[in-house]
Formats: structure tokens, C-alpha cells, sequence
């Protein structure tokens, strides 16, 4: 994750190169090291250099490199050609490399020649099964064509390798609910829970997972989750209150007649309650009615 003072410096570095400020190079390593995706700009500056003769031989063997860079740059920006261009500049000095061949199939997936680029992609996995940038293309590929189970499939291998990957997992159970495979989701965010517990987002999206899926148990654990959420960000998440309150309004109707699992509902959600009255007070004052009328609808406001 790119901290704020490491993005503060990029967005420096960018806008003193975008108003002729120099430091072109240093903003595209600060772009690479970060892995940060800014494909017009790297273009851009990626060919200001590369086409003048000087400056690329002031950058070294780093030269290749940046050919590399800015051929990604230009297939994500549709510039094909200029992709294509870098490529045999690269195949030239790097006869055979498996590298190349990986932007040689990228720049088929480009095209949209899926048929070609699998090929190609598959070729090159048999030479190096646990290639990362190649299988995560493979799931790229299968959900550019809309193939969503194509792409589970590819992720779920992925992770009996790499299941330390939390992008992956979260990219997962991203497409798991977008198909209503809410227990599959479910599980994805229990290992991200485990791997990473101290994160509000994950704790967030496994609490709206069980709501959705519903029934006692899981509305009760969802609960717990919205309030770990609102624990862990400071009683500042909006949507953890909703949940809270949506959970407790859920379970009153599951458990009518069990005094003691109502009176417990009961303060939890007043507290919920409260803290979003005094939240809307604050920053939507203009929408206070609207947020006691809805609390009232779930009957946690008088």
C-alpha cells in the first residue's frame, strides 16, 4: 500500500515534470517502485526520453527497463503501435527471453486476439508454472471476456500457490458476490480477516456478506463484525452503524420472546443510534429527518 507521504511525493514529482520542471526519470522510477498505475503520464515522459538520444543514454542499462515500462503504458493506453515499437527494440536485444514473451502475449490480449494470447500465455507457464504476472494475466483475460468462471477457476489456482496474496483473495470474493455466491465470498473474507485482522474494510464486507445471506447465527455474527468495524475505525464508519442497526432490528424479529437476547439487542442498538444522530447532527444536518424516520421504520428511534 502506498503510504501518503510516498503518493504526496509522486503528485510532487508529476507536477513539477508536467510544468517543465525536470525530473522526468525520477518521477518514472518513483511510478515503477510504487507500482502505481498513471499509464497517460508514463507515456509521456516514458517517450521523452526514450526518444531523445541523450537523455536515454544518461539512464544506463536502465534504458531497457524503461522500454519495458512505458510498452505497458502504451497498450493500456490503446497506443499499440508505440507498444509494438518497444517490443522489437526489446526482442532485439533480449533474443528469446521469456520476459519479452510475456509482453509479446500482453500485446495479443491488447488486440483482443484472446485465442493467440492464451497460447501464448500457456506456452510460457509450461516453461514456469508458478509465473505470478502470468496466471494473474490469465485471470484478466478470462474476465475482459466476461467469463466469470473462468476467472475463478484461474484465481483459486493462483492461491493454492500464492494464498498470501490479498489482492487476489479480495479480487475473489469480489466476482463471488457479484455472482450471489455469498458463502464462497464469505470464506475469502475470512482469510483475508485472519491474514490482515486489523483491517476495518474486510471486516466491513464479511459483515455485509452474512447479513445478506441471513438467518440467526449469521445476522448475529454479522453484528459482532459492524462492531469490530466500529471498534476499529473509531465509531467514524457510517455504514458499520447502519449495519448495527439493521442486524439488531433483523435479530428482534428472529428472537421475539427471549427477553434476555432482546434486552442485550436493546443497547447495543441505542448506542448505534445515537452515535449516527449525532454523526447526521454534524455533518448532514439536513438529513436528520430522514435518518430518524428510517430509525423509526426500524423501530430504534421513539
Amino acid at each position: 500500500m502506498v503510504s501518503n507521504r510516498e503518493e504526496a511525493e509522486v503528485n510532487r514529482l508529476e507536477n513539477q515534470v508536467d510544468n517543465g520542471g525536470g525530473g522526468a526519470w525520477e518521477y518514472l522510477c518513483h511510478v515503477r517502485k510504487l507500482k502505481l498505475r498513471r499509464s497517460d503520464k508514463v507515456l509521456k515522459h516514458g517517450l521523452s526520453i526514450l526518444n531523445d538520444p541523450k537523455k536515454r543514454s544518461s539512464i544506463g542499462p536502465e534504458e531497457w527497463t524503461l522500454y519495458e515500462q512505458v510498452a505497458i503504458a502504451a497498450m493500456d493506453c490503446q497506443c499499440l503501435d508505440i507498444a509494438k515499437d518497444c517490443i522489437k527494440v526489446l526482442q532485439k536485444q533480449f533474443p528469446g527471453s521469456k520476459r519479452v514473451g510475456r509482453l509479446e502475449a500482453m500485446l495479443l490480449e491488447a488486440k483482443g486476439s484472446w485465442a493467440e494470447a492464451e497460447k501464448a500465455y500457456s506456452s510460457l507457464l509450461d516453461d514456469n508454472p508458478f509465473d505470478q504476472v502470468i496466471q494473474k494475466r490469465m485471470v484478466a483475460m478470462a474476465k475482459a471476456q466476461g467469463n466469470l468462471s473462468g476467472a475463478i477457476e484461474w484465481l483459486n489456482k493462483y492461491l493454492e500457490t500464492f494464498m498470501a496474496d490479498h489482492d487476489a483473495w479480495r479480487e475473489l470474493a469480489e466476482i463471488y458476490v457479484s455472482l450471489q455466491m455469498y458463502k464462497q465470498a464469505a470464506f475469502c473474507y475470512e482469510e483475508l480477516i485472519l491474514s490482515q485482522s486489523t483491517n476495518p474494510l474486510y471486516h466491513l464486507a464479511y459483515a455485509d456478506v452474512l447479513y445478506t445471506l441471513g438467518g440467526l447465527e449469521n445476522v448475529q455474527t454479522a453484528k459482532k463484525y459492524y462492531a469490530s468495524v466500529i471498534d476499529l475505525t473509531g465509531g467514524k464508519n457510517t455504514r458499520a452503524l447502519f449495519g448495527v442497526c439493521l442486524c439488531t432490528s433483523a435479530i428482534g424479529q428472529l428472537v421475539k420472546g427471549r427477553s434476555k437476547e432482546e434486552n442485550d439487542n436493546s443497547e447495543l442498538q441505542s448506542l448505534a443510534a445515537m452515535a449516527l444522530e449525532k454523526s447526521y447532527k454534524q455533518r448532514a444536518p439536513s438529513k436528520l429527518s430522514l435518518l430518524n424516520s428510517t430509525l423509526r421504520s426500524l423501530k430504534l428511534s421513539s
